[in-house]
């Protein structure tokens, strides 16, 4: 499990050679026969949205029609923290809470940088957790007044979504964790591909039964089957990776699916992406 999520000086250059390190890993450890059991979704894209390219975007959902979106904020750097609604018309996010930078850890007994991450909505309310302060909040899905916070036992807090029942969150590894409304625990999933654990799964977006996870940096999503834990499918969209590098050369990975079940569609984005697609795919 890496003790780091983003050093912002060193993120353009790491995403700029995660794809050839991949490949250069994968042509000496995977071995085609693992490689083809898993199948590969075929996509074409719809529409395209703007993004506002000062979002580092950890979370991205519908709900009442709106599209939501979560931000980080690596230290050092002018991200903030916080979620809102996104205008689809601009892609500029209207903010409904904002984290503080900073808070005071009564475990550790000392202050520390506050980093937002996924969103989830469960039951009228909006859970977001934060990376490396085993803390959430919870906000009313009405009137975005903060209603509580909660404590989870996982080390760090990435993506989070729901199965309608549990919230689901990841951390970084290949252990999906679920938890009732109260964030109590319920039970972990681990995650498989051909037999072996999956780590660096982020992102979560739950979509007619399975859970789709973008998979840290690369331009992979894959689809989870929630009985077993196995991976069933990959959807490669990578080369959306590099086209917005074009727009925005200092966009970073991939990160962020939002399923909107009322029109049946995908839409994902990524951090300081200048854009959001509508992409689709066999779901």
């Amino acid at each position: 499990m890496k003790n780091y999520k983003y050093l912002l000086p060193l993120s353009i250059f790491l995403v700029a050679c995660g794809p050839e390190k991949k490949q250069e890993v994968q042509a000496v450890t995977t071995r085609p026969e693992e490689k083809a059991t898993i199948p590969e979704l075929e996509y074409t894209l719809g529409n395209t949205l703007p993004h506002d390219t000062t979002s580092f975007t950890e979370g991205l959902l519908f709900y009442n029609n709106e599209l939501f979106e979560s931000t980080g904020s690596p230290e050092g750097s002018s991200f903030k923290s916080g979620f809102g609604t996104v205008d689809l018309k601009t892609g500029k996010i209207n903010v409904k809470a904002e984290l503080d930078k900073e808070m005071y850890n009564p475990l550790k007994k000392v202050k520390e940088h506050v980093f937002g991450e996924g969103i989830v909505v469960l039951k009228n309310k909006i859970y977001q957790v934060t990376w490396q302060n085993q803390t959430g909040f919870i906000y009313d899905a009405k009137t975005f007044k903060k209603a509580g916070q909660f404590n989870y036992p996982n080390k760090e807090g990435w993506g989070m979504t729901t199965d309608g029942t549990s919230i689901i969150m990841s951390d970084g590894t290949e252990v999906l964790s679920f938890f009732d409304a109260d964030f109590r625990p319920v039970k972990t999933l681990s995650v498989k591909e051909n037999g072996y654990a999956k780590e660096d799964l982020n992102e979560l977006e739950f979509i007619n039964g399975f859970i789709y996870a973008n998979v840290w940096m690369t331009g992979d999503i894959v689809k989870i089957d929630p009985a077993t834990g196995n991976v069933v499918a990959r959807i490669n969209l990578t080369p959306l990776s590099y086209e917005v590098k074009n727009f925005n050369p200092r966009s970073l990975e991939m990160n962020g699916i939002a399923y909107d079940a009322a029109s049946d569609k995908i839409y994902v984005t990524g951090k300081a992406w200048p854009k959001i697609y509508e992409v689709k795919f066999q779901h």
